[in-house]
């Protein structure tokens, strides 16, 4: 069972960050957390919440500069992050309340084009995302052992449990605050 801790993740975990790993190409290492008796690493505390930062600095021209070629923009990736998570949040509340849920993926890419991401400020995105958090950090505060083992059921990937995936939830903020971060760097900004 997964540790929070306030100050976040220990550094044997950091060292295990695979943000330059190419999409769905992700080896997870089980991670170790300093802490309270029970909990999970906060996702705020993971890497998503050090994105905004960046982003909330941002002239339009940097939020519209593609982390890489043919990479999502800054602000695709401002937006990106609360939408996944929102999914992931709905998802561990599901496997909670239900047996082996079978959950509907979606299409990251198709919702990154969609027009609130252009519309809405980056802003907004930030204050969804400090605010799910908290929601998420509070249930996951609550989880009892045997909780972190429930599943749901991805169509494509199978059985995953609450444990293994928010593993990836933290990782996935700390890979989304290195291409900023990397783009961020390499402009000067």
């Amino acid at each position: 069972m997964p540790l929070i801790s306030e100050s976040g993740l220990i550094d044997s975990e950091r060292q295990n960050d695979r943000s330059a790993l190419p999409r769905r190409q992700v080896h997870l290492p089980r991670p170790t957390y300093p802490g309270t008796e029970r909990g999970t690493p906060p996702p705020h505390r993971a890497g998503a919440r050090p994105a905004a930062r960046g982003c909330e600095r941002a002239c339009p021209q940097q939020l519209d500069t593609p982390y890489r070629p043919e990479g999502w923009t800054v602000r695709q990736v401002a937006h990106h992050v609360p939408d996944s998570h929102l999914n992931a949040y709905l998802r561990t509340k599901l496997a909670l309340t239900e047996e082996d849920p079978t959950i509907k993926p979606y299409f990251e890419d198709r919702w990154a084009q969609l027009a609130d991401t252009q519309a809405t400020p980056v802003e907004v995105s930030l204050a969804l995302l400090d605010s799910l958090h908290d929601r998420w950090i509070r249930l996951l505060r609550s989880l009892q052992p045997e909780d972190w083992k429930r599943t749901f059921r991805h169509p494509e990937l199978g059985a995953m449990s609450l444990e293994k995936k928010l593993v990836l939830y933290a990782w996935h903020g700390r890979h989304h605050v290195a291409h900023i971060t990397a783009l961020r760097e390499r402009n000067g900004w």
